[in-house]
Order: C-alpha cells, then structure tokens, then sequence
C-alpha cells in the first residue's frame, strides 16, 4: 500500500492533534459427522467466520456479518441513516463518564436532531443495544479499550449505555487527564478499563527530538496494556489519527525513518507503513501471548479508521456545521480515509492466518466503521468542545472538534455492532458444547 504522506488535505497540523487528541468496534445443517466433529475440535483454534476477510485490493468491502434468518449475511457496513424517533440509548445529561468535551448537550448545543438516527443496514436489521444482554454475555470478564482518544470515546458510550441497568464503580485512575481508568460493574463481576496508546506499540509523544515529534518503535509492544494481558478477556483497539503527527521510527535498533521531518536528517516514508507495522506487532503479540503457548484465551474487535469533518483548515474557520447526516452516495470513502481502513483489514486478515498457524484460541472481528461514520459530519461536537461557546456573543474565529463525537451520538452505533457479534459467538459456543459428545 505504500508509505506516502496522504494528500493535500487530509492531513491536519501536529498542533490540532495536540489540542484534541489527547483530549482524546443461524442455522447450522449438519451434512457429515466429520465435519461436525471437525467444527467443534477447532472451534477456539481458529479465529471465527463471523466476519468475511478478503482480500482488501481492489474494490474492497470488509462486512462485518451476522447470518439472518433467510440464510443470506447482514452486512452491517453496508446501510443508510433513517431517522428514528426513539432518541438515543441514555441520557447524556446523566451519565457521569462522558468527556467534557464529547458531552455536546450539556454544553450547549442547540440542534438535537443528531440524535434521533439510527443506522439501517440494507437488507436487515440492527437492534438497539441490550445493556442486559451484554452484561449477561460478559458476566465475570474484563474488557479494555486501547489506543486514543477514539478508544476513549467509544468506552465512554459503551458505560452509558451500560450505566442504564447497573453502576460503574470507577476503582482505577491514573496518568495525565486519566488516561488509564478501570471500572467495575458489581452486578455482574465485569470491568472495563481504558489504556491509552495511541500507536499500540511503545512510544513517546514528546521526544529527544523535541515537542513537534513523536517517537515510535514499530518492533516493541507498548507494555502499559501489553503487561496486563495476562487478566483481559476482550480487547478493542482503535488507532489512527496519533499518526499523523510527525514522527521518528524504529525498528531493529535504528531509525526506520521519519514522517513529516523535514528538519531531520532521517528518510521521510510517510505513516502508512509504520501504522501497518505497528498493529501487525500489536495483533502477532496478542496472538501468541494469550492464544498459543498454553494461553487462556481473547477476543479482538479492531475498530476502523474514524474520519473528521472539518470543513475548511481547522485554524481557519474549519468547523463540522452540517446538522444532518450525508445520503448514501452523497460522500465516498477515499484517500487517506480509505488507504487508513485499508490497512486494518489486511492486517486483521494476516492475524487470522497467523492465528490458525499457532492453533491460536483466538477470535478476532473488524468493526467496520468508517463508511457509517463518513456519513455523519453532524455527529461531531464542532464548537460545542466547550461549555456555551457563543454564551457572549459569535467569534471571528472558534476552535471546532470534528474529529471526536457526540455522546450519545453515532458512536453508539459502534458498540451495537460489536454486541450482536459477541451474541453471534456466544450462540456459537453454546451449540459446539451442546453437540461434542
């Protein structure tokens, strides 16, 4: 896929990503005993089929599926947004774990009509999400969320919506702006928690080489999540914009290269192969730690690239001001937001076939949501980041957040996926232990 920068314009400054990043997922016919009995020996050996991983050259489309009644595959990335009278999942007036800065309501926005959207999957349907039935699903699990400030938006709608039927206890902080935080829910033995690592792999968002540069090593796991393994049921990764920052990389002891360092007398490769690199050493380091080796066991959800909105140069009048989601063909996914996907799914693909190589009992899944999140540009905080921005009056000029989103907001969405593919392997180990002998 390369390793350019993207293209004019869709790349923002390091100093945007200052401001906010840090700020910052059937029926079964039994033909043959043998294949029976070959389905329930490699059931945990192989990462599951829920989801279809082609190739992603060429005309790509990575559904996440769910077998429907007729035999035919829900492809939930695949859809439109119809207006839903329904409202949201939780009242984000009340739930105490959203960001200042995602809690769009309580900050004053006007328009609520953001709100009241669901997303439509063609040919099926996507439920609302069961609070109960996830609690019931992960009864006694831990499940966290690494990476940015992406990670950290989704974890906060998924404790919302959780919030409705049972407490979060918050029994864990630490680090700048609280950027590792674990829960409990007591009713049901589960804890959530949020590590913030914005490339996966070990790395200093101010280096040597000063505040403007990060510093990556491709090759070396970032052990703030990865020491933890050991006590994780579940993972939810989500990275991307933390790469556009310019940076340095290694690999093997040396520089690799650079992004965007032109006062550095490195070789600029862009951040498309370094992001690649990163979470194929994320997902290999997974894989064998808890899936081979006499591991216990994961679930890995990679959730795709999320895209911004701005519309305009961000320090320049750049705001996300649409109050209603794009019609289908209306926006197409491409450049740097594709090529960002793109990766994902290879190396996602690459991960499944290492994970059969070590007879991994691992079960991985794409939540596939770049193309219903490109559709919603009215979805973002825009100037509502802070509290009643034009309480005094409107500004020349004020700063906008369309990167993040809104909570409650299409971000929801995101988790009722990730649900019905946890129901979907859950309905699945529960026949393989009712069928072996």
């Amino acid at each position: 896929m390369g390793v350019t920068s993207p293209p004019k314009g869709h790349s923002y400054p390091y100093s945007l990503a200052k401001k906010l990043l840090p700020y910052s997922l059937y029926p079964l016919y039994v033909l043959l005993p043998i294949a029976l009995f070959s389905f329930c020996l490699h059931i945990f050996s192989s990462t599951p089929s829920l989801t279809h991983l082609p190739s992603s050259k060429g005309n790509t489309d990575f559904p996440t599926q769910e077998l429907i009644r007729n035999g035919r595959f829900c492809n939930y990335n695949n859809g439109r947004w119809v207006h839903d009278k329904m409202g949201p999942l939780y009242n984000g007036t009340t739930c105490g774990t959203i960001k200042d800065g995602q809690n769009c309501i309580s900050h004053g926005r006007p328009d609520l009509d953001y709100l009241y959207w669901r997303w439509k999957p063609r040919r099926c349907w996507l439920p609302r999400f069961d609070p109960d039935a996830f609690m019931t699903l992960l009864n006694n699990k831990h499940v966290a969320f690494l990476g940015d400030s992406m990670a950290r938006n989704q974890l906060e709608s998924l404790l919302c919506i959780l919030a409705t039927v049972s407490k979060p206890n918050l029994i864990y902080t630490s680090g700048e702006d609280n950027k590792f935080r674990r829960w409990h829910f007591a009713s049901h033995n589960i804890v959530v928690s949020v590590y913030w690592s914005p490339f996966l792999v070990r790395g200093f968002e101010k280096s040597r080489y000063g505040p403007n540069y990060n510093e990556l090593y491709v090759d070396s796991v970032d052990e703030r999540w990865g020491a933890d393994l050991d006590h994780i049921d579940m993972i939810v990764l989500s990275i991307g914009h933390w790469f556009l920052h310019p940076a340095v990389y290694y690999e093997g002891g040396s520089v690799l290269g650079c992004h965007h360092c032109n006062a550095l007398n490195h070789t600029e490769i862009g951040f498309y192969g370094a992001m690649r690199k990163a979470i194929k050493m994320a997902l290999k380091t997974i894989i064998e730690r808890k899936g081979a080796n006499n591991g216990n066991g994961i679930d890995v959800f990679f959730t795709t690239f999320s895209p911004s909105h701005f519309e305009g140069e961000w320090d320049n009048a750049g705001a996300c001001s649409r109050t209603k989601p794009y019609r289908r063909g209306e926006r197409k996914l491409e450049g740097m937001d594709a090529e960002m996907r793109a990766i994902v799914i290879e190396e996602m693909e690459a991960a499944r076939l290492n994970a059969k190589r070590f007879n991994a009992r691992v079960r991985l899944a794409i939540l596939d949501v770049t193309k219903l999140s490109l559709l919603r540009p009215d979805g973002h905080p825009g100037p509502y980041m802070y509290a009643f921005p034009f309480a005094n009056g409107i500004h020349d000029r004020v700063q906008n957040d369309c990167v993040h989103w809104c909570l409650p907001g299409p971000i929801d969405t995101w988790n009722q996926i990730m649900l019905q593919v946890i129901k979907r392997w859950n309905a699945r180990s529960r026949r393989v232990v009712r069928l072996i002998p």
